[in-house]
């Protein structure tokens, strides 16, 4: 089923919403990864953020194979990068009215405290509190390919109906969609060919009371919160929560 078939609502701010709970994704089809694409995307990170010191490989892939690059902490970028390869293997199914691009990758920017030793590929689950960073930038990455859809700048995907907790350490249920703003403008895109260009996507954790406010007041009214309040792209599991009512009236 094609987005286009899916009836959206729309929320306060006029942005619509497509709900998939009731949509089957499509049967595994068996991928295999691109080479030429993997050493593209890999000669894109080496040269605007750092070399690559790991990859979680996936072993057996549905839809596109997805591979995790990790780029260890540096003096110009104090934290972890990890970064997508095989989400830009096919092309998204965007609506021709929506003007985004139709390739994609994903990166993720963990402290350099982050736990990644404590990762295992073959008995790691989705509510980790080390794992969940790389599991939901998976899922992600393969869902428009699973449900025929698009992902871009400015969209949110709960983790469930209600943004529940990714982990037991923090109350975090929300990704957003944005550049990354730690990392350097040359890395948001890569033009592969004249009729292929990938744009690589920040996923920035949210809380269930942020995603709201985006979706009421829309995505600038969060991020001149998220200005405010110094809030960076570097995942902080225990930071402020910038939409959180305050006092006894339920104000913002």
């Amino acid at each position: 089923m094609s987005e286009q078939e899916i009836e959206p609502e729309n929320s306060s701010s006029g942005a619509p919403i497509y709900r998939y709970e009731n949509v089957e994704p499509e049967p595994f089809s068996l991928a295999s990864g691109d080479e030429e694409s993997i050493e593209a995307i890999s000669r894109h990170i080496e040269q605007h953020v750092g070399p690559v010191t790991g990859v979680f490989h996936e072993l057996i892939s549905d839809k596109v194979h997805l591979d995790v690059h990790i780029v260890a902490p540096t003096k110009d970028f104090p934290f972890y990068t990890l970064v997508t390869s095989g989400m830009s293997d096919l092309p998204m199914t965007v609506p021709a009215d929506a003007e985004s691009p139709a390739y994609a990758e994903l990166c993720i920017l963990l402290p350099s405290t982050w736990p990644l030793s404590d990762v295992g590929q073959a008995d790691s689950t989705p509510t980790d509190e080390a794992y969940w960073p790389i599991g939901w930038m998976k899922f992600i990455a393969r869902f428009p390919h699973e449900y025929h859809t698009w992902l871009g700048s400015g969209h949110t995907i709960p983790n469930g109906e209600q943004a529940e907790p990714y982990a037991a350490d923090t109350k975090l249920g929300c990704m957003l969609l944005l550049p990354s703003i730690s990392l350097p403008e040359e890395f948001r895109e890569l033009r592969v060919t004249d009729e292929k260009t990938i744009h690589f996507y920040c996923l920035y954790p949210i809380y269930k009371e942020e995603m709201e406010l985006k979706m009421n007041k829309g995505v600038d009214a969060l991020l001149d919160k998220f200005d405010e309040a110094g809030i960076s792209d570097v995942i902080d599991v225990a930071r402020p929560n910038v939409a959180k009512k305050k006092g006894f009236l339920g104000l913002w």
